[in-house]
């Protein structure tokens, strides 16, 4: 079976363009002073974190994936453009060369936090069901009246219960003086003993209050 490879534009587009970008991270890696294996593995080290955070990104969008793909892609970025005439390759400044130093610190710590993000969302237990009402026990079995042959016993009403008798008002002493004061009074004009609504109307006191006082005069 022969497999038909048919060239794909995208394909050979995306190739080409990863294949310069690696280039020119290499070409500024190696001025900013690493040489060898190590400005070769300064490419490797954006692109790697560049598609993990974009893969991070396509699982669960997340702020901190976007921040971590935006940091390489920055990063890829600014050596296609400083590698483009805009940068002394042969004197560049030391912000680059801390920068390129700095960077494996930098992509190991969002490498380790991409790979260890929680991205399992664990789903909410289900509520549980309503538990079925548990059925009353049933009284006991009641007997047909019609099948007694003794009649049920007559209730007898409560008998009620006796009203208290209700204290007598106290009454102040200074009250007791005016209202001998009254009945003196009251006996020199009528000659009679003044009565409790007498007394009542003409001292402006309750009834019980009224019977209390005319009690203590007698």
């Amino acid at each position: 079976m022969k497999l038909s490879i048919r060239p794909d534009a995208v394909l050979v587009q995306a190739v080409i363009a990863g294949a310069l970008s690696f280039a020119h991270l290499h070409d500024l890696a190696q001025a900013a002073g690493q040489t060898g294996w190590k400005a070769w593995a300064y490419p490797v080290s954006v692109d790697l974190l560049l598609v993990a955070a974009w893969r991070r990104l396509r699982a669960h969008r997340s702020r901190l994936a976007w921040c971590w793909f935006l940091v390489a892609l920055v990063a890829s970025l600014g050596a296609n453009i400083a590698t483009a005439g805009f940068l002394d390759m042969e004197h560049p400044p030391a912000l680059l060369r801390l920068g390129i130093a700095g960077w494996p610190a930098v992509a190991f710590l969002g490498g380790t936090l991409l790979a260890h993000q929680h991205t399992d969302h664990t789903p909410d237990p289900a509520p549980a069901p309503d538990s079925e009402p548990v059925p009353e026990p049933r009284a006991a079995v009641e007997v047909d009246r019609t099948q007694r042959s003794e009649p049920l016993p007559e209730i007898s009403e409560p008998e009620p219960v006796p009203a208290l008798p209700k204290a007598a008002p106290s009454v102040p002493p200074a009250l007791v003086d005016h209202a001998r004061k009254v009945a003196t009074d009251h006996r020199a004009r009528t000659g009679a003993d003044i009565d409790a609504a007498t007394l009542r109307a003409r001292l402006g006191v309750p009834e019980d209050l009224a019977g209390a006082i005319v009690a203590q005069l007698t």
